[in-house]
This record gives C-alpha cells, sequence and structure tokens, in this order.
C-alpha cells in the first residue's frame, strides 16, 4: 500500500502574506487588553532593575561610606553627597528599603497583570482561530475532504493552534523581556561606565546575527518535522479506526513497522534538529562566559590600576548582577527563534488552510425558495472527480416531483456519483442538474440541501445518544435535546423522534437499549449493528421531512424480514416525496415508478420493473442471477 502523506503540503499555497502577521491580526480586537498587557510587562522588567542598583548604592554610601553619588542621588531619590555618621547610615539604609520594597510591590502587582492579560489574549486568539479554522473547514467542498487525510485536519485544529497559542502566551513575552532588559541595563551600565557598557553589550548584535543565521538554517527542516508529524498522525488515525480490519488479517507486524518506520523518521529529524539547537545554545553560553571574564579583568584592573574612571565598588558589584540579567534573556533569543520557526511553520499550515476557497460556492444573489417540490432533471450531464476521467457521461433524466427512481447497476457504475451532483457535493464538468427548473448551482446551499435527504449505505453516527442522533435531521429538535433554547419543547422534540424512529421500524430494537433513546452508541455508532445504524439514519433523514429523499443501499445490512418493515414504511414516506433508492438487492426498488440501469457512468435502460424483465437486458441478467441465490427474489419470480 502506499504511504498517505497527509501533511497538508498544498495548503502553503494558499498563503496570503507572512503567516505571522495574520496571527497577530487575530488579536487586533483584543488591543486595549494587549496594550494594557505589554505596559504592565514593561513596568515588571523595569521594576526588576531597581534592587541591584539599591545594592550598588548601599555598598557604595552605606558599606564603605564613599562619597560617590550613584544613579538614585542622580535622579533625586536619594541624598546626595557624603554619608556620615550612623544615624545618617541608617536613614539612607531605611530610604534604600523602601524604594527596594516599593520596586517589588510594583513588580509583584505588573507581574500579575501583565502574566493574566497577555495569557487571557492567548487564549482569546486559539478560541477565535480554532473556531473561524473549523468553521471554514467545514465549508470547504468534498473534493477537499476526499483528497485531505482526517488526521492532518486534526493536527491543525489542535497541535497546529496549540503551538500558535504557546508562542503567543510565552514568546511575545519573553519579546518584552529581552526589549525591556537589554534596553534598561544598556541604559544604566552606560551611566556608569561607558567602556564597561560596550564591552558587556558587544554580544548583542552578534546574537542577533546568529539567530538569524539559526532561524534561516532551521527553516526547512521545522516544516519537514512537521509534515512528518501529520503524515504520523494520519496512520495512527487509520489504524486506530480500522483495528477490526487489522485484528481480522493479523496485521499488527505490518502496522507496527509502519508506523515504527514513521516514528523512526520522526525521531531522525528532531534529533538532528535538537543537534544543532544544543550547539547553537551551547556556543550562546560561551559567548556571554568570555563577556563576564573580560568585565571581570578590565573593570578590576581599572581599580587597582586607580583609573579616574574605574567603577566603585557598588557599581562594579551592579555590573555583574546585570551582566546576568543581561544574558539570560540574551541566550532565551536562541530558543525563542527556534519557537518562533515552529509557530511560524504552523502559522503557513493554519492560515495556509483558512486561504484555501471551496470549489463549490453559491452566487450572491442565490436563488432561495420558501419551499421545493422536488421537480429533478439531469441535463446531459458529465463529471469526474479532480478533472480526472469522467466516472458519469452525457446522462439525462427527468424526475417529477413525487416520483420514486429506482437505481440499478453494477458496482462502479456512477450511480452514487451522480446522486451527490444534486445536494452540490461536487459541481458537474458539463451540463446541469436542475430542482424545481432552477440550476442547482443557482440555489443557496444550505436553501438546497435542507431539501434533500441522504441515508448511505455506511451511515454515519455521532458519538452521543440515540435520541441526539436522530435530532441531527432537524435543528428545533436537535436544540430542543440540548436544551438550547428553541420553539420546540424538550417533550415535543423527543415525540417527534419517537415518530421517526417508529417510521424507520427503530423503535422496537431502541426501547430494548440499556437506556432506551438515551443510550449512548459510541464512537461511529459502534455499539451498534449495521441494520440498526441504518434505520437510526433512516429515521435522521425522516425527521428532516425533506422534499426529496436519497437511499445508496439503506437497507443493504439489513435482515430481509427488517426489510420488508422498514420498505412498507418507506413506500408510505416517499408517496409525496421525490426518491432516489440505489439498491444492490433488486427487490428493493422493484415497485418504484421508474428504474434506471447505469454501466459506465451511463445510462443504458431505463423503465418499470416489467418493461426491463421483458427487455431482457442488464437489468433481467442481474435480476436472474440474484434470484439463484436470494430466496426473496426467487419468491417474488415465481
Amino acid at each position: 500500500m502506499s504511504e498517505d502523506k497527509g501533511g497538508f503540503e498544498d495548503v502553503r499555497e494558499s498563503l496570503d502574506g507572512h503567516p505571522i502577521r495574520s496571527l497577530l491580526a487575530y488579536a487586533r480586537p483584543y488591543w486595549i487588553r494587549l496594550t494594557a498587557g505589554v505596559f504592565t510587562s514593561f513596568c515588571t522588567r523595569f521594576a526588576r532593575l531597581v534592587p541591584p542598583i539599591v545594592v550598588a548604592t548601599a555598598i557604595d554610601r552605606v558599606v564603605l561610606q564613599s562619597g560617590e553619588p550613584g544613579l538614585l542621588s542622580e535622579v533625586g531619590v536619594a541624598p546626595g553627597g557624603e554619608i556620615t555618621g550612623e544615624a545618617a547610615r541608617i536613614a539612607l539604609l531605611e530610604q534604600l528599603v523602601v524604594i527596594a520594597v516599593l520596586a517589588y510591590l510594583v513588580r509583584s502587582a505588573t507581574r500579575f497583570a501583565s502574566r493574566y492579560l497577555l495569557q487571557s489574549t492567548a487564549q482569546k486568539v486559539q478560541r477565535d482561530l480554532r473556531n473561524d479554522t473549523y468553521d471554514h473547514l467545514q465549508h470547504l467542498s468534498m473534493d477537499f475532504f476526499v483528497s485531505h487525510q482526517t488526521g492532518g485536519m486534526m493536527s491543525i485544529l489542535n497541535s497546529d493552534i496549540n503551538r500558535l497559542e504557546q508562542f503567543l502566551n510565552t514568546e511575545f513575552r519573553q519579546l518584552i523581556r529581552v526589549v525591556a532588559t537589554v534596553g534598561g541595563i544598556s541604559i544604566v551600565l552606560w551611566t556608569y561606565s561607558p567602556k564597561l557598557a560596550l564591552v558587556a553589550l558587544a554580544p548583542v548584535p552578534v546574537i542577533g546575527l546568529a539567530s538569524g543565521l539559526f532561524l534561516d538554517w532551521i527553516e526547512p527542516r521545522y516544516k519537514s518535522i512537521r509534515e512528518t508529524v501529520a503524515r504520523l498522525n494520519t496512520r495512527l488515525e487509520n489504524n486506530l479506526g480500522g483495528t477490526a480490519v487489522i485484528k481480522t488479517f493479523n496485521r499488527h507486524a505490518f502496522e507496527r513497522g509502519r508506523v515504527a518506520a514513521q516514528s523512526r523518521t520522526y525521531h531522525d529529524e528532531k534529533v538532528a534538529a535538537l543537534r544543532i539547537r544544543r550547539a547553537f545554545f551551547a556556543s550562546l553560553r560561551l559567548t556571554t562566559g568570555v563577556v563576564f571574564v573580560l568585565v571581570l579583568y578590565i573593570g578590576g584592573s581599572d581599580i587597582i590600576a586607580g583609573d579616574p574612571g574605574a567603577l566603585s565598588a557598588g557599581a562594579f558589584a551592579l555590573f555583574f548582577l546585570y551582566l546576568r540579567r543581561l544574558y539570560s534573556p540574551m541566550r532565551r533569543v536562541g530558543k525563542s527563534a527556534n519557537r518562533y520557526q515552529l509557530a511560524k511553520s504552523s502559522a503557513e499550515r493554519v492560515f495556509g488552510l483558512l486561504g484555501k476557497e471551496p470549489t463549490v460556492t453559491e452566487p450572491p444573489d442565490s436563488h432561495e425558495p420558501e419551499s421545493v417540490t422536488g421537480d429533478v432533471a439531469f441535463e446531459d450531464v458529465t463529471f469526474g472527480y479532480g478533472g480526472r476521467d469522467p466516472v458519469i457521461r452525457n446522462v439525462s433524466l427527468e424526475v417529477p416531483a413525487g416520483t420514486t427512481i429506482g437505481l440499478a447497476g453494477p458496482t462502479g457504475a456512477g450511480k452514487s456519483t451522480l446522486l451527490k451532483l444534486l445536494p452540490r457535493f461536487h459541481d458537474v464538468d458539463s451540463g446541469s442538474v436542475r430542482v424545481d427548473g432552477v440550476d442547482v448551482r443557482e440555489y443557496g446551499l444550505r436553501a438546497l440541501r435542507e431539501e434533500i435527504a441522504i441515508v448511505e449505505q455506511n451511515p454515519y453516527l455521532f458519538s452521543g445518544t440515540v435520541a441526539e442522533n436522530i435530532a441531527y435531521g432537524d435543528r428545533a429538535v436537535l436544540d430542543a435535546e440540548w436544551d438550547e433554547g428553541t420553539n420546540v419543547t424538550e417533550t415535543e422534540g423527543r415525540d417527534r423522534i419517537v415518530e421517526a424512529a417508529k417510521a424507520a421500524e427503530a423503535h422496537e430494537f431502541i426501547r430494548e437499549l440499556p437506556e432506551e433513546y438515551d443510550t449512548t452508541v459510541g464512537e461511529r455508532g459502534v455499539k451498534l449493528s449495521g441494520g440498526q445504524r441504518q434505520r437510526l439514519a433512516i429515521a435522521r433523514a425522516l425527521l428532516n421531512d425533506p422534499s426529496i429523499i436519497v437511499f445508496d443501499e439503506a437497507t443493504s445490512d439489513v435482515d430481509t424480514e427488517t426489510e420488508e418493515l422498514i420498505q412498507e414504511s418507506l413506500d408510505r414516506l416517499i408517496e409525496d416525496r421525490t426518491a432516489f433508492v440505489i439498491a444492490h438487492r433488486l427487490s428493493t426498488i422493484q415497485e418504484a415508478d421508474r428504474i434506471v440501469v447505469m454501466e459506465d457512468g451511463e445510462i443504458t435502460e431505463s423503465g418499470t420493473h416489467e418493461d426491463l424483465l421483458d427487455l431482457g437486458g442488464v437489468y433481467a441478467t442481474l435480476w436472474r442471477s440474484q434470484a439463484d441465490s436470494d430466496p426473496q427474489v426467487r419468491v417474488l419470480e415465481d
């Protein structure tokens, strides 16, 4: 089997502009909260610079009693001149303690405010982005879902969007930290000693340049890693969903090998990137270590030599206190660069997906009828998936409202594909599909699809209760089931659910379930049999009260007795509706108003059951072959 990529490489082609700018645009509605968070974050960083200055002043003015005024004296918050006498020294110390306490109070208050404001903003952006991405995904056309794996979609909706939230939450604050800390420390150090400040600040542009080079190097590698993760997620999702098949054919070793191969690829790519990251961070630490030693040597030499521009003891201590704080955020630049690249890679996938346009759209002045009669016409329709060879060729079919059309033919004849064109899951390549004389491409999609119900051979049930799955057919009933407020009361909604279940011959088996209509059906309805799932799907479709119903082998997984019961109900229910019934078991459609036989995407026969038997063509052959194996068909033939 070929390996599905599932990495959504193609969505990057739909990216418009820089992805990080697109991400920041999501924070724009919260600019007041964001501005307050940035301001308080700067206040936090500046408040952290005050205690070392207090220590330097205490060493020089209180302990050593030097005449150096210091920065606090120059800004007017501490007395200038020489401090002599115990009382004066104690008074200055008390004043310095008050300044330090105020700095810590400001730091604590602003730290709480900044973290709350910035983190809550990141959470709001994450919420909005996930909601918009999910909503956009739901509005994409069916051809997108045919060509993209569920695992890749889940990777974008979860992993990628969570990574963007973490980037906004953590790295935005780190950016403020770098700007405020480096800027504030640079000013203070320059005030005390321009020469040593130049030595201390020399690595800043070097680290910035190195980080830029690191970004250029790591970018393609993290793109590859993200694609590998998506492929791995897709493989795991496929295997978990296909557990029954894996067990049936005993392919545990085969699938373990495929998962192990993709895990090994992810491991190798991650380790390769990790090796460079560690080397990069180690080089940053070495650079800052060299600067620490230089400041120690140069500053110490100046003090020993009695240089007039030499630092005081307090200022010398201040330099080393600040050096640690200066290079801590600068070393963090490397990690931020790494996380920026990860976030950029995720943002490309998220906003690339948001840039994908549906291929099936509705016109601005779409047709929105109050009701649909159910006249259907296929006019010289040709269609092929993704521009490939046509699956449907020049099909024309007139179906008056209230008519039941049975579709028969070999597997792959194009029966299901033809009916997927009716609700515009796909658009025709040529020709047209009309409902009530109006081309379906002129309808509003919601108005069109609300009038068409489809019951498939393998119906999808949501993980929830029996009642919730049936209620999905009608919005008002579904809201009532979830207590979300509607003009349908919970009791009325449940009554309609029961009526639909009875019509689909599902009521009896539902009553035998542990909690009846409140029984959970499991993921994809795994707790129910195939026939039970189909009957719930029929009930769901009937609750919608559509004008047009499509049954795509909807009774294929039920026994003969149950099929007869369902058929009796369906005969009553479709009496005033246009119905299309695809059937492998021809006994299901023998009473249809007209039976259409398809082969290789074309209509080859059309007529009533008796007409087609008399014709002696494909339909007659299929009927007789089923008569040999199906007792019900044999009885009907007799």
